[in-house]
């Protein structure tokens, strides 16, 4: 889900029906009628690697990550509707799963996968309630956080004329106009992180995911935890930002309406951690084998073989474009 953002258009000062973006964002996702909370679920407008045939391939590297780190349990944050859970039980794991997201518990969700109702965003639900529906210890989980910090809202800042960088507003339409500096911890972050001067230029300030990723860590201390995200260091920060909208399959401007997803890469660097990886090293590393099946066995054992095929393919999706060159960060 990478595509150049889009120039908005500007708003006159004197209008006062904006708020910040990170505002805007965090309720066209999470709010009452959030996009997150609508029936046809995140699958209905994209795809991730969670779902079809590259699910599997992620599934078993997961399982074996889980299996190396000696977790006995996964914990989906952001499950969706619950696709990755489903394929770890396809796969074989063995442990207790459980999804946290938005919505109740899918009804095609299978019997014995946990499911927690989250707040949404940054807002986590409670210790007790996710290890009670895991029926597994949060200690001795690997917590699994595919493409969930991309939609923790955070705020938008650009560079004015003067050198100065300021927060910048919007109305429902995706109208916008420059607001107030930052506050001081936001504006440290981006000195530290992602130190923009040149007029227009824009600055994701990634304090909000720095610290949603911190308090997960801090309040439910499982046993290790993983991030998966379509991020960028401070080599390569893009100069005019990564906020995109996403509806019914295309990329869109971003409008904060609740139409739409709305999504922007993370700055994966400034998380803490204590690996980090592209996510083609982590297929490799943990996931199953690209390698082709014998052509012997299309005539001896079909089955087997176009399994096999099919297996294959997966993983060679999760090493190229887009999902190889998602950041993999790891926290223990």
């Amino acid at each position: 889900m990478v595509t150049a953002p889009t120039v908005p258009a500007r708003l006159t000062p004197t209008l006062a029906d904006v708020q910040s973006w990170a505002r805007a964002w965090d309720e066209a996702l999470y709010g009452a009628g959030g996009f997150y909370r609508g029936s046809a679920g995140p699958a209905g407008h994209f795809a991730t690697a969670t779902h079809g045939v590259p699910g599997r391939a992620l599934a078993r590297t997961l399982a074996n990550l889980a299996s190396e780190l000696g977790a006995d349990g996964v914990v989906d944050l952001g499950a969706g509707r619950g696709e990755l859970l489903e394929a770890l039980r396809e796969v074989g794991f063995a442990g207790a799963l459980t999804g946290c997201d938005v919505v109740e518990r899918p009804t095609s969700l299978s019997p014995g996968i946990g499911w927690v109702r989250s707040p949404g965003g940054a807002r986590l639900p409670g210790v007790e309630q996710v290890a009670q529906a895991g029926a597994v210890p949060l200690g001795r989980a690997l917590v699994v956080a595919h493409e969930w910090l991309d939609v923790v809202p955070c705020t938008i800042a650009e560079v004015d004329p003067h050198g100065r960088l300021r927060t910048v507003e919007v109305d429902a339409s995706s109208r916008e106009r420059l607001g107030q500096e930052p506050v001081r911890a936001e504006q440290e972050w981006a000195h530290r992180w992602w130190p923009e001067r040149d007029p227009g230029s824009r600055v994701e300030i990634g304090l909000a995911r720095d610290e949603a990723w911190a308090t997960m860590l801090e309040r439910w201390r499982p046993l290790a935890a993983v991030a998966i995200d379509y991020g960028h260091t401070r080599e390569s920060r893009p100069r005019h930002g990564t906020l995109t909208g996403y509806r019914e399959g295309r990329a869109v401007p971003p409008v904060p309406d609740g139409s739409g997803d709305l999504t922007a890469h993370v700055a994966v660097d400034s998380l803490r951690q204590s690996t980090r990886l592209l996510g083609r090293e982590a297929v490799r590393r943990w996931g199953p084998s690209s390698a082709l099946p014998d052509p012997r066995e299309a005539s001896t054992d079909p089955s087997r073989y176009l399994q096999g095929l099919a297996d294959a393919g997966a993983t060679t999706s999760l090493t190229g474009h887009p999902f190889g060159d998602f950041w993999w960060v790891i926290a223990r």
